[in-house]
């Protein structure tokens, strides 16, 4: 991922030194079980970790391989620089290169996905402050974008917070889905290389053994794992989305920070963009872009083939780095955000009393008028504020068929915004606990 939407802890983890520092971990703890069970001299394992301190040389190793055409291989030749070829003699024995490239994957995903869910936690913090902020901040629900009841914007955020609480969970699951290693040789049968030696390097890189690998680690698992991230950025976007319409001009009930000096538009000074949202928008497509990709990987030839590697060298970075990104983005954006109570009014009472007409036909039908006979009552009144721009309440108090059923006190009662806001502790409560 481009340095513009990328954070140094993420990019630390897909380094080539990284990489290259984490395949010499699992060869060396390899080298320490096979001593260990006596297949290879102790001496030998030990002097493996004369590199422990090295810093394994990016160039040198791409060097090898341009000649070798094998990676594993290049790094095997350069640590046998390093540490002499007789202690080197026995490094990688019985092992695959899959041993190594799967095992180290599945580290660098458990580490992102550590910084992933300490991103959503502070997201959720953010989320949470907003909403018991706004709690009972009066706004209008909107479906099919047209005003339907009041809610508040507490509930909005806390809406939000619940999804995001899912998605917590689902990193944990994600995680917990590709915390698996494979050191057991070729095609998967151990024939050259003990189990005991995958059981010992699992412990020591945080992982559990693969019950049964091939030759590779089966990718299920990083179709479940990605296929979690998708989720995340989609998550991203809808909470993206709304903050994009309520910073419209003609809503305009909340408005992404717009700090001093900041400008909007090279050509109307003017303007105040959400630039923010938009730009969280298009990284939640840049992950569920992985998505596909990482279900196709699932299927491979026989004990392995390497048509998933291309992919992973790709999505594995670049998918994980994205959303780190977008979450911190989305968490400052949250944080931060300007809420216009006053314009959140104004724009429910837009309408005059409209949104309360299922209030009214509701009292008629307890009053003891037919469903359909309210509904014609009460779209009759409600058309006029559509069409001709009149006051709802005031045209059903003018309604003779109405009064009829309804006193003027019940009418008026239709119309009290508390209503709608009295079950709002109720919901509180079973989002964020008593």
């Amino acid at each position: 991922m481009i340095p513009r939407y990328s954070r140094p802890e993420m990019v630390a983890i897909w380094s080539a030194a990284t990489k290259f520092r984490i395949w010499y971990e699992i060869e060396a703890h390899a080298c320490d079980a096979m001593a260990e069970i006596g297949v290879i001299p102790k001496e030998n394992a030990e002097a493996v970790w004369k590199a422990k301190d090295v810093e394994f040389d990016v160039a040198r190793i791409d060097e090898i391989e341009a000649v070798t055409k094998h990676d594993v291989i290049a790094f095997l030749t350069h640590l046998a620089e390093i540490v002499g070829s007789d202690a080197a003699r026995f490094v990688h024995q019985g092992m695959t290169s899959s041993d190594v490239l799967d095992t180290c994957f599945n580290v660098q995903l458990v580490r992102a996905s550590d910084i992933l869910i300490a991103d959503m936690e502070l997201l959720l913090v953010a989320l949470k402050r907003r909403a018991m902020e706004h709690k009972m901040t009066i706004r209008i629900g909107r479906s099919h974008g047209i005003h339907a009841e009041p809610t508040t914007m507490g509930l909005t955020f806390a809406r939000f917070y619940a999804e995001m609480d899912r998605n917590l969970n689902r990193l944990k699951k994600a995680r917990m889905e590709i915390s698996t290693g494979a050191v057991s040789g070729a095609v998967g049968t151990f024939a050259n290389i003990d189990p005991s030696i995958e059981e010992h390097v699992c412990a020591k890189m945080g992982l559990t053994p693969e019950p049964i690998s091939t030759q590779i680690i089966p990718r299920d698992r990083h179709a479940a794992f990605f296929a979690a991230l998708g989720v995340v950025g989609s998550s991203i976007e809808n909470i993206a989305t709304e903050i994009r319409h309520m910073q419209r001009t003609e809503v305009l009930e909340a408005e992404e920070f717009f700090s001093k000096g900041q400008k909007g538009s090279s050509a109307m000074p003017h303007k105040r963009n959400p630039v923010l949202s938009e730009n969280l928008t298009g990284l939640a497509r840049l992950v569920r872009m992985a998505v596909t990709p990482a279900l196709e990987n699932v299927t491979m030839w026989h004990e392995r083939d390497i048509s998933h590697s291309s992919v992973e060298r790709n999505i594995g970075p670049d998918t994980t780095i994205t959303l780190d990104f977008a979450l911190a983005r989305l968490t400052g954006l949250v944080d931060k955000l300007v809420i216009y109570p006053d314009n959140m009014l104004a724009n429910m009472n837009k309408f005059r009393g409209l949104v309360m007409s299922q209030r009214v036909l509701l009292a008629l039908t307890q009053a003891g008028v037919s469903r359909e006979d309210s509904y014609k009552l009460v779209q009759r009144n409600a058309m006029k504020v559509w069409e001709e721009g009149k006051d709802f309440k005031t045209e059903l108090l003018a309604d003779s068929d109405v009064l009829a059923a309804l006193s003027v006190e019940e009418i008026e009662d239709k119309f009290d915004l508390g209503y709608h806001t009295k079950h709002v502790d109720t919901i509180f409560a079973r989002v964020f606990g008593d």
